[in-house]
Parts: structure tokens; sequence; C-alpha cells
């Protein structure tokens, strides 16, 4: 007679349960990865983090150990459970880019702070883990993360088998395209992992040819001070002159490298509805944004992962991509923001005046006590052009 098959052990059953579970909270992709990343992952954030392409994200060099080894995040990871969840906008997100009049968000952040949700469904996924492990005797602790600590994600997630990194070194999948959020599950229990993806990117370099910063000194290398996603979420300064006008009417993060992948077509638009863009951020007018006050930008970007780079960075950006509109009508919006109390702003409203209507500026002379604006101020009245 035939052997009966063996028996799953409680590592595989404690796998399957968390795999079923995950899928049914809510996660569009589950994988299982082990507590390590690739040296060569390792070896590329030292090369990103020596030759300073990270800028100002300190937090990056900072725990740069713990990036490279999850170990060293936390010595008793034995495996690390990654889920994705699929965040794919419905229409092409570069479509607002021809509309200088709009304020282009980037498709993630036209709702909801996935931070928040896929926290939501983290926790419970490792209430599930402690019991089920608890069960099966196995080791019950687990830590979970959401982009909020130094973790290598994506390299951890190709090794989970949920997609590969493409050139411009996000994450793509087969099923997803370039839209997927990522958690992780660092689980004492050690689980057996999937089978890592391949690259499949071939001979495409859409992602880096469509730049508009010239972002990615080679495939599969970022250089972030470059990035516009970069230079208008995470840094909090003056933004270079060189980049001004290449960010157009980007007021929040850029998805041009993620919109052209062609995996994207075989990419279903979410069904998540907390990322559902918001019908008043889906094209929002700039002239409206540039008059946002405090309250009014904590009321209007409540629940969203805008808010946290607070009003006086998003307003920078606003005139930006006012000063970029090419629309003399948007003279008196931008006018208005010379007297902001924020020096950032004020220096950008500078700027944008100088591209709108340099007459208007000229003929205006106010006191300004801050450095950096008075170099705003000598830069617009050379009225030379910015050469790129």
């Amino acid at each position: 007679m035939p052997s009966s098959p063996p028996s799953p052990s409680p590592s595989d059953h404690l796998r399957a349960r968390l795999r079923a579970e995950a899928l049914a909270l809510g996660f569009d992709a589950v994988g299982f990865a082990p507590a390590s990343v690739p040296q060569r992952a390792a070896e590329g954030l030292r090369m990103f983090l020596a030759e300073g392409r990270h800028g100002d994200m300190g937090w990056m060099e900072a725990h740069a150990d713990r990036r490279a080894d999850p170990q060293t995040l936390w010595p008793d990871a034995r495996s690390i459970l990654v889920v994705g969840q699929n965040y794919a906008p419905a229409h092409d997100p570069m479509g607002l880019l021809d509309q200088p009049d709009r304020g282009a968000i980037s498709a993630y952040a036209r709702n909801k702070d996935y931070h928040d949700l896929m926290k939501a469904r983290l926790r419970t996924l490792a209430g599930v883990a402690v019991a089920e492990a608890a069960k099966l005797g196995l080791p019950q602790e687990v830590k979970l993360f959401v982009d909020t600590a130094p973790v290598l994600e994506k390299p951890l997630a190709v090794q989970a088998g949920l997609g590969w990194q493409g050139k411009h070194t996000n994450m793509v999948s087969r099923r997803f395209g370039s839209w997927l959020f990522l958690g992780e599950l660092f689980l004492a229990a050690d689980l057996a992992p999937e089978t890592a993806e391949p690259d499949h990117c071939g001979r495409c370099s859409r992602c880096l040819t469509v730049c508009p910063t010239a972002a990615f000194p080679a495939p599969y290398q970022l250089d972030a001070r470059r990035c516009i996603a970069y230079l208008t979420i995470e840094h909090k300064g003056v933004i270079p002159a060189e980049f001004r006008p290449l960010i157009g009417n980007r007021v929040y993060g850029c998805d041009d490298c993620l919109a052209v992948c062609p995996w994207n077509k075989f990419a279903s638009a979410t069904r998540e509805a907390a990322f559902f863009p918001r019908i008043e951020l889906t094209a929002p007018r700039l002239a409206d944004l540039a008059e946002l006050d405090d309250a009014d930008f904590r009321a209007l970007f409540a629940g969203s992962p805008i808010k946290r780079i607070g009003r006086a960075r998003f307003i920078r950006n606003v005139l930006i991509a006012l000063g970029n509109s090419g629309e003399p009508r948007f003279a008196p919006v931008v006018e208005a923001r010379l007297s902001d109390d924020s020096p950032l702003v004020r220096g950008m409203a500078v700027w944008a005046l100088g591209r709108l209507a340099p007459e208007r500026l000229a003929a205006l002379d106010g006191p300004e006590e801050d450095e950096g604006v008075r170099a705003e101020w000598a830069l617009a009245r050379q009225n030379q052009p910015v050469i790129i």
C-alpha cells in the first residue's frame, strides 16, 4: 500500500495559519523570509550612505547597522512574515502633470495614512501568531513594523517572494505592479522561507528615463537628493533652485518612475476603501492650497500622511508649483505669502513671484530679517535663468 504523506509540522501549521489569516485581514500579498538580508543589499545600503545619497535623512545613517541585519534590530528573530497592501490607483497618476493650475499629489497620499491601516491589521495578525504558536509549542514572541523602524524591507519582500526591486529601486510585483505597501511581522518561530522572486526588468529602462531630475545615477541606484519625492516630503529646508522648475506641479511626492512600469498592466485598482482618493485631494486647485493657514492645513489633511510634513513645507511645495504654472493671474496669491510667518514660505513666495510677475517683485522692497529669504530676494532680482 502507498505510504501516507508526512503530517505537517507545528511550524508548517503556524505558517499556513498566518498566511490564511493575513489574506483574510485584507492584505493582498504575504510571504515568509529568513531573518537576514542578502549581502548585496547590505553593501548597497553602505554605498548609498557613504556617498551621501540619503541627503538629510540622518535617521538612515544612525541605524544603518540594524537596517543591514534584522537580528541586530531584534536578536530573537528567526523568520519574517512580509505583507503587501495593494494601493494601485484607478487612473494614471501622471494625468495631472499637464494641468498647471492643479496640484499633483502622490497616489499613496490621497486618502488615509497606510501606516495606521497596516499597523492595525498587523497587530491583529500578531495576536493570532502568539496564540497559535502557544498552542503548537513554538516560540511566541513577535514584533511588527510598518516603515517606522530601521528595516530594510524591500530586500526582505524579495526574499519573501512578493516581487523584486526594479531599476528604480522600488518593489515591483508581477501581480500588483509598482503599487504595494509593505509591512513586516518578525517572529521568534523558525518558519520556512519562500523562494526569492527573480528580477523581471529585463532591458526596460522606462523608470530611469522618465525621471525629471535624473535621480538614478545607474540602474538599481537612487540619489535621493535629486528625487522629487524626497525633495517635497523628506527635505526640511529650501529646495535647491536647480530642481524647482523640474518639480512642475507636484506638491507632495512623485509617481513618475512607478507609473511608467510596464508591469502595472497586470495590476488591478485597489479595493481598499481607505486608499480611494478623496475628491478634494484628487486635483486640488493650487490657489486654494496656497491660502491654507495652519488650522486649515490640519483639517484638510487629518488622517493623511501629508499632515506629517507640516504646513510650511507643504506651502513651500505649492508655491514652487505656482511659480512653475506660467500663470501671472496667480501673482496676487503668491504675493500674499510674502508676509507669511514661515521664512521657508516667504522665500519660495519670492521665487514664485519672480517667475510669474518679475516687474511686481521689482517694485517691492519689504524688510526681511531671515538670511535665507534675503538670499532668495537677491537671486530673484538677478533675473537670471536657472541653468539645469
